[in-house]
């Protein structure tokens, strides 16, 4: 990867809807090469999806909870127990396995407190945990999907 592929991720990082003669234009390249970039880009896996990033209040998710979980099972057969139920639930947007005091931490999106309880309801009901402990989220302070490009290894 180069300078221009840099560019070329930080662009679509800020707008995934801009079109390769679009990021051509602002990155001094012709459309035919910008595009080449980028399917490889997307080919090497640098680029994993283009998305819409919504906005959750205005579809009343509001209410951020993030989650943290501890298991006494720590074994294959409970982690694909774990995994199904977890991608049966929509609100969950994020989970991650955790060093130290936790095991997993998840991200929960949902309208107030009251729906909360019925994913957590449902969380507990299809898997044993030894702890789950809530924490809701009072102000964003920041939130990006963007990630910092400054760490590239250039060519």
């Amino acid at each position: 990867m180069d300078k221009l592929d840099k560019r070329i991720l930080d662009l679509l990082q800020q707008d995934g809807a801009l079109t390769a003669a679009a990021i051509a234009d602002r990155v001094g390249l012709s459309k035919a090469p910008c595009w080449r970039r980028i399917k490889r880009l997307q080919d090497d896996g640098v680029i994993k999806q283009t998305v819409a990033l919504l906005d959750a209040r205005a579809l009343n998710l509001g209410t951020t909870v993030f989650v943290t979980l501890k298991t006494a099972h720590h074994n294959a057969a409970w982690f694909e127990q774990f995994v199904r139920a977890v991608r049966e639930i929509p609100e969950v947007t994020e989970i991650y396995r955790m060093s130290g005091d936790v095991d997993y931490l998840m991200r929960i999106v949902v309208p107030d407190i009251d729906a909360y309880d019925v994913v957590y309801k449902r969380l507990i009901a299809s898997i044993a945990f030894l702890d789950v402990s809530a924490s809701f989220a009072l102000e964003t302070i920041k939130c990006t999907t963007a990630l910092p490009l400054t760490y590239m290894k250039l060519d």
